[in-house]
């Protein structure tokens, strides 16, 4: 499940898209404009900083901008460095795989459903970019799900 963490980087990255390239936001924008308490959000812009999505600038004149083009950074990408892993359990996860005490993975049917979910779930973030997020309308998402069903 996505954490609040990984919603509010989700965030801040999307506000960041919409600016020009290169353009700086302070902190304090992003969190009103985002409805992001401003101390989590300094602690969420360090984490995509070092995980190199997003660059600072200290000063007046300084903020955040995106390091590299929306087009180049996976949704799925952001979400693993906030929130980890995106398997629902540890024994179906790729990235961060734990045997579980409880069951035997080669009969066990919640793990084999979970690593179907973990690997829809992968499907679809990995897939798309800040970019294809930025631009989405809830029109495109609407009629994509209507599209599946």
């Amino acid at each position: 499940m996505l954490t609040r963490k990984g919603k509010y980087g989700l965030k801040a990255l999307v506000h960041l898209a919409h600016l020009p390239p290169g353009t700086l936001a302070f902190v304090s924008d992003i969190a009103v404009s985002n409805n992001i308490p401003k101390k989590f959000l300094d602690a969420i812009l360090g984490e995509l900083r070092n995980a190199g999505f997003v660059q600072s600038r200290k000063g007046k004149v300084g903020g955040y901008r995106l390091a590299r083009p929306a087009t180049e950074i996976k949704i799925g990408h952001v979400i693993r460095v906030l929130d980890g892993p995106l398997a629902p359990f540890p024994c179906a996860s790729r990235t961060q795989y734990q045997r579980c005490d409880d069951c035997d993975e080669a009969t066990c049917q919640v793990r084999h459903m979970m690593l179907e979910v973990r690997t829809a779930i992968a499907a679809v973030l990995d897939s798309r970019s800040l970019a294809d997020m930025r631009d989405a309308t809830n029109d495109d998402v609407l009629l994509e799900l209507k599209q599946q069903a």
